[in-house]
């Protein structure tokens, strides 16, 4: 990373996860991907894991443990 990038990221990590979380919407939007492709993509991602729950490959894990782990690797 180049200086300036690392003194922008240590200025974004304190943002309230609120701000970060507009600021990374924004940064996406900036990207100009279009959104019917994007949505096609989770929507996709969501069948795919939709039949590997329901067939077995996969299982499913209770929200509290989701979170938790979503909270150690994101923290703040």
């Amino acid at each position: 990373m180049t200086n300036n990038l690392e003194v922008l990221q240590a200025e974004v990590l304190r943002l309230s996860p609120a701000d970060r979380a507009k600021l990374l919407n924004h940064l996406i939007n900036s990207l100009g991907i279009d959104d019917a492709e994007a949505d096609a993509a989770w929507d996709s991602l969501a069948d795919a894991r939709e039949q590997e729950l329901e067939s077995g490959t996969q299982e499913a894990i209770p929200i509290e443990v989701a979170v938790a782990r979503l909270e150690a690797r994101f923290p703040g």
